[in-house]
């Protein structure tokens, strides 16, 4: 199945087709037991990731915002419940002492979304800081250029040629380039090369 059709499904889905939402379960129920099954999640456990991570789509399906990417999604919302499912699992400890049953963690418990919310910024964290170490690898100019373009509100080309002393109909295609190289770099920081160099 290629993208297309997995966003095709996607976008079917959130619309209410019963057939598409089939089709994407279908396409992913292998890849969510094989991440709740690395997990070493038990039979009970596993069934409940599985669950909850076609749940967690559900609610979302309507914001994704790369549907021919919702693979990946899964995947992410897969692996953490899973390690929700862990940490739950490990609190659960058996006793016939009833006064351990009265303790209250000093720490507190905190619920899935504040889990979630931290998990989040740090991914987030992580991706502005790879960002901006491949943003300082690009040549000046092209540095200079985005830095001009990413201003709030954003200029217009002519604001930005007058600025940087640059013909007009040069900013569109420099910047295609500069974004181009951006992406390079953030490619090799993911995978710890150094296009560049």
């Amino acid at each position: 199945m290629s993208p297309d059709d997995t966003g095709k499904l996607v976008r079917g889905a959130a619309d209410g087709d019963e057939v598409a939402w089939r089709g994407l379960v279908a396409r992913f129920s292998g890849l969510v037991w094989a991440i709740a099954r690395a997990h070493r999640l038990g039979n009970a456990d596993a069934a409940d990731v599985f669950q909850t991570t076609w749940l967690r789509l559900a609610e979302h399906i309507g914001r994704i915002e790369h549907p021919d990417r919702v693979g990946a999604w899964i995947a992410t919302a897969a692996r953490r419940e899973c390690l929700q499912s862990l940490r739950s699992t490990a609190k659960v400890v058996p006793t016939d002492d009833a006064e351990r049953l009265d303790l209250t963690p000093a720490g507190g418990n905190p619920t899935e979304d504040a889990v979630l919310a931290a998990e989040q910024e740090r991914e987030d964290a992580d991706r502005a800081a790879a960002l901006w170490r491949a943003f300082g690898r690009l040549p000046h100019r092209c540095r200079e250029l985005l830095r001009v373009l990413m201003a709030s509100p954003p200029p217009s080309y002519a604001e930005v040629a007058a600025a940087l002393g640059l013909p007009l109909g040069s900013i569109g295609p420099t910047r295609a380039r500069c974004l181009a190289r951006l992406r390079e770099e953030m490619a090799g920081i993911k995978n710890g090369l150094s296009p560049s160099t």
